[in-house]
């Protein structure tokens, strides 16, 4: 066998094992769908997550939209303003010059804070226009692309990223930066978005950074890191600081 042979072979088990996994997880969560958002707002939700947990980020926003009627009310307010609007959500005065020279951006390239238009461009344009602006980078991008125009990007935050390193979907050794390229190639197109989502919400209930809930994991057949030192990972539900990262 080859080396072409040999790589053919093994992208088809990763495959094989993408969609055991993507199988197991909708059994157990569910098949996500996304919610219907306009694309600033998602924007603007996703800047505001960098760094902090759900919960503080979506009080941020929500204290962010009572504070300011439209964008543009924010636009002519002060970063301080805007600022002590989403203190909640960590990184205030860092997010709040993101947020405002974002929105700012935008405007002056369209004429109005609007990003519907993105959905009438290649995917790639899309996902450059969205790199250029300030604050954003790949993860944040995606998941506007995602989830506003059902583009076919799949973000990886750190729960996509620990659970498919510990999986062994993509390489231990792989930074975040390349794991979703890996991962979109393995992936079926039509199950980003559960993947994603799932992944998520198995990371923070199940696979977590530490003392990962490994008698309660319903992918433990497929995880590498659970069948390359079950003893070990299992005694870490003992011992929390010993679990893999």
């Amino acid at each position: 066998m080859d080396k072409r042979d040999e790589q053919n072979e093994e992208n088809e088990q990763d495959e094989q094992k993408v969609a055991a996994c993507i199988r197991i997880l909708e059994e157990q969560y569910g098949v996500p769908r996304a919610e219907i958002m306009d694309p600033v707002d998602l924007l603007v939700m996703t800047i505001l997550s960098q760094n902090t947990s759900d919960t503080n980020s979506l009080r941020a926003f929500g204290n962010l939209k009572e504070a300011f009627a439209d964008y543009e009310q924010l636009l002519n307010a002060s970063t301080k303003d805007v600022a002590e609007s989403i203190r909640a959500g960590g990184l205030a005065d860092i997010k709040a010059q993101r947020i405002r020279e974002t929105l700012l951006k935008i405007k002056q390239d369209r004429g109005m804070i609007d990003l519907g238009f993105l959905g009438d461009m290649g995917e790639d344009a899309a996902m450059q226009y969205l790199l250029a602006l300030p604050g954003v980078g790949p993860k944040t991008a995606s998941v506007v692309l995602l989830f506003a125009f059902g583009l076919p990007f799949l973000p990886v935050d750190t729960h996509v990223y620990r659970v498919s390193r510990r999986l062994g979907l993509i390489p231990e050794n792989v930074k975040l930066e390349k794991a979703q390229t890996i991962l979109e190639k393995i992936v079926p197109v039509g199950k980003y978005l559960s993947l994603h989502l799932n992944l998520i919400r198995h990371g923070r209930l199940i696979c977590r950074a530490r003392g990962p809930r490994h008698e309660e994991c319903a992918l433990r057949i497929y995880c590498d890191c659970f069948q390359a030192e079950p003893k070990a990972l299992n005694d870490s539900n003992n011992h929390p600081q010993s679990a893999l990262r």
